[in-house]
């Protein structure tokens, strides 16, 4: 798509510049500004630090082996909440068709290849699933959970520090992420007499010791 077409669909889709441009704009060029190797280091955290989050998920199963029935549905529950979560923000995003601020804002070069032409900001993927993973863990194992919390804001940030996202996109992510997740995380917990039956039959070893 030339610059042109970009144009154009921006025009029918969210203007997310208008609401706190400048403020990316102040953020990206604090990323700019800031030595190389910290800025490395936040870039690699804001690609790869959703696996931190997938750890602990598998750390929430495996705590949730010596606790309650309760805890053992929270913590199978945690990772299709994500999923379920993820795949409403997807939505979401198809509904604001919110171009990305570096395709749009002279930010010059990003810490992170500005996503295509298509590939919609807002809510921030990376922000919700870090988020609903925060919001799921609260209901089983609140230790995690903690970790989860100060990781999610750290992505959160990461993400417009990188230029792929506005703060606006990641505050969206965040709510998203915990209004959705943790009603979803409650009522997965409605299962644990499921559960329970289960940790006296065949399943016992994954589901308590």
């Amino acid at each position: 798509m030339n610059a042109a077409n970009l144009a154009d669909a921006a025009n029918l889709a969210m203007d997310g510049a208008r609401i706190d441009g400048s403020l990316y704009l102040d953020v990206t060029d604090l990323a700019h500004r800031t030595p190389a190797a910290l800025g490395h280091l936040v870039a690699d955290w804001s690609a790869y630090g959703l696996a931190l989050f997938g750890a602990l998920l598998a750390a929430a199963w495996w705590r949730a082996r010596r606790g309650t029935a309760a805890a053992m549905v929270g913590a199978l529950a945690a990772p299709l909440i994500v999923v379920a979560v993820f795949a409403a923000d997807t939505a979401l995003k198809s509904v604001f068709h919110e171009p990305r601020p570096c395709q749009v804002l002279p930010a010059g070069t990003t810490l992170e290849a500005c996503p295509a032409a298509g590939d919609w900001s807002m809510p921030s993927n990376h922000t919700v699933i870090a988020f609903a993973a925060a919001a799921a863990l609260w209901q089983c194992d609140r230790r995690l959970a903690v970790i989860a919390g100060v990781a999610a804001v750290a992505m959160g940030a990461s993400r417009v520090f990188v230029g792929v996202h506005y703060p606006h996109d990641v505050l969206a992510g965040a709510l998203v992420g915990i209004a959705l997740g943790l009603p979803l995380a409650r009522l997965a917990r409605l299962a644990h007499p499921v559960v329970e039956h289960l940790r006296t039959g065949r399943l016992r070893p994954l589901l308590g010791v």
